[in-house]
């Protein structure tokens, strides 16, 4: 088993991988500018930190990884950001659109997150297992229960 990963290889990754990156973290932050910030941020990281790749799994898994951590901590960062100051988002989307992200940032976690990396990011089920550290029956159960809720909330909004 190999330890670390090559700058070529991340780099290869970013110039192969970046839209899907940058597409899934704006859905998941609503934010083009600060999701350009986070996949920034985390290839960053990732190359520095790039010693600590064991090259037991897929190294996008492994980078997905530290996307989503580093969006889940800027993610934290705008929510105290927005409740000290009490700022709405401004993204100039329509109200249908604020409502789909709204309902899709009220899912829980991991929910959240198999829909991103599902839907954004265009990964399989194997590689949303490995990226996220769960089994690929629970993948398939987290999509299903985020399905499910997503499905009730458009029901409960078209009867109100």
């Amino acid at each position: 088993m190999r330890r670390g990963a090559e700058p070529n290889e991340l780099e290869v990754l970013y110039r192969t991988r970046f839209r899907a990156f940058l597409l899934s973290v704006t859905a998941l932050l609503g934010h083009g500018e600060e999701a350009l910030d986070v996949v920034q941020d985390a290839f960053a990281r990732a190359l520095r930190r790039r010693s600590r790749f064991r090259g037991d799994g897929a190294l996008e898994a492994w980078v997905w990884r530290i996307v989503l951590n580093v969006a889940r901590d800027r993610l934290r960062s705008l929510a105290r950001e927005r409740s000290s100051h009490r700022l709405q988002p401004s993204t100039g989307a329509s109200e249908t659109d604020d409502d789909l992200r709204d309902s899709l940032l009220a899912l829980p976690e991991r929910q959240r997150l198999v829909v991103f990396l599902r839907y954004y990011a265009d990964l399989s089920y194997d590689q949303i297992a490995e990226t996220v550290g769960v089994r690929h029956g629970t993948v398939a159960a987290s999509l299903n229960a985020a399905h499910a809720r997503l499905r009730q909330q458009l029901e409960e909004e078209m009867t109100a």
